[in-house]
């Protein structure tokens, strides 16, 4: 499972009103937050096609005879976590051109450490669940957008799941029973799919609240990175437990 974004400076953004300005401010905030969430879907997309259709590449991390990581694959699987820890906690300190060269080879990074799917699933399976995954994602965006019930206490509950699907899924690392891991996909669809229209609910009123707190041009920029690389996660994570699930092995 990818790393969820830990928390950051979201709570520093809040809506003071509802007015006209601050649904237009929401609206362009929300914009660019899926601009940049969508490159990166299609630049993790591209590096993971390049790196599992091309053998020279895809040996520089594992031996293609005994299907095991080498130190660089290791590496690769480990750096998106780096990039989210240092998004998350220097986020006050990058500037937002640093911001969006993190998020960019985040996504690159992630697109490498996934190309490993498409030597244990089938392309047609992971097609399939990438389609899958883009409608339940997109029907639980434009629920958490739309909707005027507050999903706080809701995200609360998801949070706390999500923190068990780590949990458990580190005690399955060490068990390796199939059965646990069917249940923490099960649970993991679920989690996730919520997630995403808390997520969006939250990013929309962070966008409402910007222009109240006076934010800057960059301090904005860097706030629809964060946004990006929330939702981003919100749909890999959700792509990869349905892929669990649903996807066919490879013989």
């Amino acid at each position: 499972m990818e790393d969820r974004n830990t928390p950051i400076s979201f709570s520093d953004y809040t809506v003071v009103d509802s007015g006209k300005s601050t649904r237009t401010m929401a609206k362009t905030f929300m914009a660019n937050v899926f601009l940049w969430m969508f490159a990166a879907l299609g630049i993790s997309a591209f590096f993971a096609y390049l790196f599992a259709s091309t053998p020279e590449l895809l040996q520089t991390l594992i031996d293609t005879t005994t299907g095991k990581l080498n130190i660089l694959g290791y590496i690769t699987m480990f750096a998106p976590l780096a990039f989210v820890l240092t998004m998350s906690f220097a986020f006050q300190r990058l500037s937002a051109p640093l911001m969006v060269g993190f998020f960019l080879a985040y996504a690159a990074v992630t697109g490498i450490s996934l190309s490993f799917i498409f030597l244990a699933y089938t392309s047609s399976s992971i097609i399939g669940c990438f389609a899958a995954a883009s409608a339940m994602f997109g029907i639980m965006a434009v629920m958490g957008y739309t909707t005027d019930k507050d999903l706080t206490s809701f995200g609360r509950i998801l949070t706390m799941g999500l923190i068990g699907i780590v949990i458990a899924s580190l005690i399955n690392m060490f068990i390796g029973s199939d059965r646990m891991g069917y249940i923490i996909s099960i649970v993991g669809v679920a989690v996730f799919t919520g997630l995403t229209a808390y997520d969006v609910q939250k990013l929309k009123r962070i966008g409402e609240g910007i222009e109240y707190e006076g934010a800057s041009a960059s301090d904005t920029k860097k706030l629809s990175i964060m946004g990006a690389l929330t939702l981003y996660l919100d749909f890999i994570n959700l792509f990869l437990m349905l892929l669990r699930l649903f996807g066919g092995r490879r013989d």
